[in-house]
């Protein structure tokens, strides 16, 4: 019955791309996107773009004062130019004039539509600190100061203290840019009436089934050649929750790329080594990139009888097992092993000569340390985790051992992960850390004393008096290869102090079709399609 429903809904999807204007005939078949997302989208308001399938779409639909290329540089979007005072904590962005909303009904003139001024930033931030609005975003705000419209021309945001990632921080999506008249008319309704500047504007939604884009004929950026983007003539998305079922229309060619792997056909599509399997070869390409990612093991550190508070134990623990075999025979060779500290690599200030590899001599020193300072274990260490990471946590309790660390795997719910780790109530527990901005600034924000948990991010309870003072310095330096500088320093106090185990840093993994170009490699695992061509298969 299920394998029918999933049929049902593929046909749905064609007859609703033809009732767009759309023949399924393959000679028009290049003029569309295809992908599914398996997790739902439940909103298209970029002020709850708070997980990867909502920012992918808002990719499509909305833009904002700065963006991002590959590298993740900052470049100008909406802004064609900005300026920074001398203090760093005013800045100026003049507008481009050119970038016009998408043609819609909340626009009462004759073009229904109309040119972005500086007033719509002040509109659109202002959404993201309304308590009516309640944006999971709010946070964003927490930098600024101030912000004005200088003219229509151009726009100004006065910080409360230098934060040097703030540019970064403009390009999520929570700061893109709307029009209030596209409010006013749809109210809630919002949500699923978007109307951006995007190079796709909305065209229908059947909530859990199917959503559609069309190309913005008023688009604003050109390639290289001066040909207005996009190339496509629209995206269509699927919500085939079943990650088999997903992987089927993949390999039919019904979906043009897939943005994740499961464990159910990851023997089917990838070699033990990571590469694609040879019957594939012909017709998919592999991406694999750095993601912004972290996972690893934390050290709760407070306690008077918690073993843990001993350094030379979390070393020990750290040099145990062997990240590389872990990855490689475990994950298919996804993953990078995190042997060169917190920072994932792509980030200015990664390291990759320091950190921790698998080094036994080492781990049986430091443990040896350990029980020579009086110091014993009087009952299993606890390492919880939920069941997604237990085959990896089982693989360091079996390498623990070896030294003579034992401790117990322990598998809970992912909620009840969550409430524990506020309150303290593991020895150590699996956990990861994604970039919300592509800054390596992102990633010291567990370790410092203010986030303490149960009411901040410092689930550990780790504090250092030196890497509070590095970390507070580096805001007042704006040039990144000098900050660089500072944050290999304070990797290198995470490293010595050994709060957390890194485990590996996580890969974006994407499957192209070749007849797909144009696809940026992005660290943050987004999705971008305004420069993304799709050829014609004979």
């Amino acid at each position: 019955m299920k394998h029918f429903q999933h049929i049902y809904i593929f046909i749905s999807i064609i007859f609703f791309l033809s009732s767009c204007g759309f023949s399924t005939k393959k000679n028009k078949d290049h003029l569309v996107f295809r992908y599914n997302e398996a997790e739902n989208i439940t909103s298209l308001d970029p002020a709850f773009s708070r997980n990867i399938e909502r920012v992918t779409a808002c990719n499509q639909l909305f833009s904002g004062l700065v963006q991002l290329d590959e590298k993740l540089n900052v470049l100008p979007d909406i802004a064609k130019n900005w300026t920074i005072s001398k203090d760093l904590k005013t800045y100026t962005f003049n507008l481009k004039r050119n970038v016009f909303f998408h043609k819609n009904k909340a626009f009462k003139n004759y073009d229904q539509t109309r040119k972005v001024v500086a007033n719509d930033f002040s509109y659109s931030l202002g959404r993201l600190i309304d308590p009516k609005v309640a944006s999971s975003g709010r946070w964003v705000m927490d930098e600024i100061n101030s912000y004005t419209a200088v003219n229509d021309s151009t726009f100004q945001i006065q910080l409360k203290q230098p934060f040097p990632a703030f540019l970064s921080l403009l390009s999520m999506k929570y700061c893109s840019v709307i029009p209030k008249e596209a409010i006013d008319f749809y109210g809630n309704s919002f949500r699923k009436n978007p109307v951006g500047t995007g190079p796709f504007y909305f065209k229908a939604w059947e909530e859990n089934v199917k959503l559609v884009f069309r190309k913005n004929l008023l688009y604003y950026e050109k390639d290289n050649k001066g040909t207005r983007l996009p190339y496509l003539e629209a995206v269509a998305i699927t919500f085939l929750p079943d990650k088999q079922s997903e992987f089927l229309q993949f390999v039919q060619g019904n979906l043009d790329i897939m943005r994740s792997i499961d464990d159910s056909y990851k023997d089917e599509l990838l070699t033990p080594m990571g590469t694609l399997q040879e019957h594939y070869k012909k017709s998919v390409i592999l991406n694999k990139t750095p993601s912004l990612y972290s996972v690893y093991i934390g050290c709760y550190l407070d306690g008077d009888d918690n073993p843990l508070k001993n350094k030379d134990l979390r070393k020990a623990i750290n040099y145990g097992f062997d990240r590389k075999a872990m990855i490689t025979y475990l994950r298919n060779n996804i993953g990078i092993p995190a042997e060169s500290g917190f920072i994932p690599k792509g980030l200015a200030g990664y390291n990759a000569q320091k950190g921790y590899t698998y080094q036994p001599k080492k781990a049986r020193m430091h443990y040896e340390n350990f029980l020579a300072k009086g110091k014993s274990i009087t009952k299993k260490i606890t390492l919880s985790t939920v069941a997604e990471y237990v085959t990896l946590c089982e693989f360091i309790q079996r390498e623990l051992q070896k030294i003579g660390i034992n401790i117990q795997v322990e598998v809970l719910p992912a909620g009840n992960i969550r409430k524990m780790k506020r309150s303290g109530g593991f020895d150590l527990f699996r956990g990861s850390w994604i970039a919300d901005y592509p800054d390596a600034e992102n990633f010291f924000i567990p370790f410092i004393k203010k986030n303490f948990a149960p009411n901040g991010s410092n689930y550990t309870h780790f504090y250092n008096k030196t890497f509070e003072k590095l970390y507070k310095n580096s805001f007042s330096i704006p040039d990144i290869n000098e900050r660089k500088l500072i944050y290999e320093k304070l990797d290198s106090i995470i490293i010595e102090e050994a709060p957390v185990i890194p485990l590996f840093y996580e890969e974006a993994i994407r499957f192209d079709r070749k007849n797909i170009i144009g696809v940026p490699n992005n660290a943050q695992n987004f999705l971008y399609l305004k420069t993304v061509k799709k050829l014609k298969v004979n």
